[in-house]
């Protein structure tokens, strides 16, 4: 006879009694000691008679013993994408008489400048270019007190704006203190103070170095303090006030022709740049309030390179397609990109036409469609921009131009690029 019991005391788990010898009096006393372990009644000795079996087997079960405890599966952490950071430059032009030049050079080769740092690149990731204007030297637009200095930008990624301002400029005599202006900028212009970001400042004119209540010294040690790259840009013939000037107070010198208009050399891939560079307009949402002036500052600057130097505009396409262009302060594509805005919720009155009255879901799928059209244009401005620049390197071989505002800006560039860690694809 086989019994199962709870008593969980593995003693139990087997008994085996001998035969009884004197019919009841044994069985009494078997039925008693199981009574004494609380087994009597299960096993119904109460009820015993003569033939009841002597040897009984009782099987407690043992518990199964728990389970290990589980060490928890823990994810790897994903890498956190180290922040790429900015490149800063901030570009001082001298705008006193004989600036003419300088100020062309600057408005066609912004474009230049801005598609060659697009290939800046840290840990594979794009850092963001930000971009302040000043002038100095022209008494028309400046006070004395200032040291006939203005801001026109401060740092900024609307590059369309940038081009806007250096479309507006003009020359006047003037005094142009070049310590000065230079103190100005370090001292009023937002700094990143993030290790690692590239810092800049160029500064071009023609006027004795150490004019000015400051010394070129003196503002150089501000700079140092802030981490700021000098970089002095002599317009015009040899002046050893700038060489010799620009070496005491530790800065970058180089020499340009302002006057020059820059070599462009016509390849067959321009025609088709140009039109797609023109083409990317339809893909931006204007909205909000300033979306209306984005439009119109866009176009504007299309048409401004157009009219400018030879290649301006083909720069300026190329430059659209970058990452460094970007609107995302009137364009409802770039905001979204960034995910600073809830489509949901942008007033009807705030959208462009096309987009009034659309539900939710068909906001989004005309915004991704704009911006899937736009990604398309780009990457192929970008294979013909490959194309061009094969072209043009085999066309100009070895031969080198002389030195203007671009080439000597992104000399300069390239060598602080690398002192920081940036690389240049």
């Amino acid at each position: 006879m086989t019994t199962s019991s709870s008593d969980p005391d593995p003693i139990l788990r087997r008994a085996v009694l001998p035969a009884p010898r004197s019919g009841r009096k044994r069985l009494a006393i078997f039925a008693a000691s199981l009574g004494a372990l609380g087994l009597a009644s299960g096993l119904g000795f109460g009820l015993l008679g003569r033939q009841a079996s002597a040897r009984v087997d009782i099987n407690i079960a043992t518990p199964a013993p728990p389970p290990p405890p589980q060490t928890p599966i823990v994810e790897p952490a994903k890498p956190t994408p180290r922040n790429p950071g900015r490149i800063q430059v901030a570009l001082m032009l001298d705008t006193s008489g004989s600036m003419g030049g300088l100020i062309e050079q600057a408005r066609s080769q912004l474009w230049k400048i801005v598609t060659r740092l697009d290939a800046a690149r840290r840990d594979g990731q794009r850092p963001q270019l930000e971009i302040a204007l000043y002038e100095y030297g022209n008494p028309n637009r400046a006070t004395e007190k200032s040291g006939w200095i203005r801001q026109i930008k401060p740092f900024t990624t609307d590059l369309d704006s940038v081009s806007e301002a250096l479309f507006s400029l003009s020359v006047g005599g003037g005094d142009e203190y070049v310590g000065k202006a230079v103190a100005t900028a370090i001292r009023d212009l937002e700094w990143s103070t993030r290790d690692g970001d590239l810092k800049l400042l160029f500064i071009a004119g023609n006027e004795d170095f150490d004019m000015g209540p400051v010394s070129p010294k003196k503002a150089m040690t501000a700079a140092k303090e802030k981490g700021v790259n000098v970089t002095a840009i002599l317009c015009g013939d040899n002046d050893p006030t700038w060489s010799n000037g620009s070496k005491l107070a530790s800065m970058g010198f180089f020499t340009i022709d302002q006057n020059q208009v820059v070599a462009h050399v016509d390849a067959p891939q321009d025609a088709e740049i140009t039109r797609l560079g023109e083409l990317l307009n339809a893909t931006y949402i204007p909205f909000g309030a300033e979306g209306a002036d984005g439009v119109a500052r866009q176009l504007a600057q299309d048409g401004n390179a157009i009219n400018s130097q030879p290649g301006s505009m083909v720069w300026r396409s190329m430059a659209k397609s970058s990452g460094n262009y970007t609107n995302s302060t009137w364009d409802l594509g770039d905001r979204f990109r960034a995910g600073g805005v809830e489509l949901e919720k942008i007033a009807n009155a705030d959208l462009p036409p096309a987009m009034r009255g659309l539900l939710p879901e068909q906001r989004r799928a005309y915004v991704e469609g704009k911006l899937a059209e736009r990604a398309q244009i780009q990457t192929r401005i970008q294979q013909l921009g490959n194309e061009r620049t094969k072209f043009v390197a085999a066309a100009q071989g070895k031969s080198a131009g002389a030195q203007s505002l671009d080439t000597a800006m992104l000399t300069a560039l390239s060598t602080q690029a690398r002192a920081v860690g940036l690389q240049l694809e």
